[in-house]
C-alpha cells in the first residue's frame, strides 16, 4: 500500500501528503466529536487567549508551583492522541499546492482504479479520515475521502492514492 498521496496537476506545486505525520498537527478533527454534534470549530487566537488566562489564574490561586495534577492532565491528552479517530480538512494542504485559476474539479484516484470527482468549490467540505483507533488506515488508506455534512459517514471514499486537479 502506497502511504503517500501526492496532489498534482493544474496547479501551481505539486505537493506530497504523508497521513503518517498528521497525528501531531495541531489542525486534527476528532472525528468521534465531529459527526456527533460535540465539536465546535476552533479560533486559535481565542484558543491561546483562554489558555494564558487559565494558565495565570492558576498561578495566581496556585502560586508558582506545578500542582501534581498536571503531569496526569498531559498524560490524559497524549493517550487521547494516539488513540483517538481523526481527520483533517483537505483545504489546509490544497491551499498550498495553488490550484491554477481554471481549475473546475477535484479527481480522487483509488488503488482499484475508481475515480470520484468533485467541484474544486466542494473542497472545504472534505475531511481526510487518517486514523482510526490509534491506527493508521492501513488496509484500505491511507486516508478516507468524508464530507463534512456526514452524508458519507458509512460508506466513504476509501483507498485514495492520488488527488488530480482538473
Amino acid at each position: 500500500m502506497q502511504t503517500v498521496i501526492p496532489i498534482k496537476g493544474n496547479v501551481r506545486h505539486s505537493i506530497t501528503m504523508d497521513p503518517g505525520i498528521w497525528i501531531f498537527d495541531d489542525r486534527r478533527i476528532d472525528l468521534e466529536t465531529f459527526f456527533t454534534g460535540g465539536h465546535v470549530e476552533r479560533d486559535e487566537m481565542e484558543e491561546y487567549k483562554k489558555s494564558m488566562g487559565k494558565h495565570w489564574s492558576r498561578e495566581i490561586m496556585e502560586g508558582a508551583t506545578f500542582p501534581p495534577t498536571l503531569e496526569t492532565e498531559k498524560q490524559f491528552e497524549e493517550k487521547k492522541v494516539i488513540t483517538g479517530t481523526y481527520g483533517i480538512y483537505l483545504t489546509h494542504f490544497l491551499k498550498n499546492t495553488e490550484p491554477n485559476e481554471d481549475a473546475s474539479f477535484l479527481h480522487f484516484e483509488t488503488s482499484v482504479g475508481e475515480k470520484h470527482s468533485v467541484p474544486i468549490a466542494d473542497a472545504e467540505n472534505i475531511i481526510l479520515k487518517y486514523c482510526e483507533d490509534g491506527k493508521p488506515l492501513s488496509e484500505d488508506g491511507p486516508v478516507h475521502i468524508l464530507y463534512k455534512d456526514g452524508s458519507n459517514i458509512d460508506a466513504p471514499i476509501r483507498n485514495i492514492v492520488t488527488i488530480h486537479v482538473e
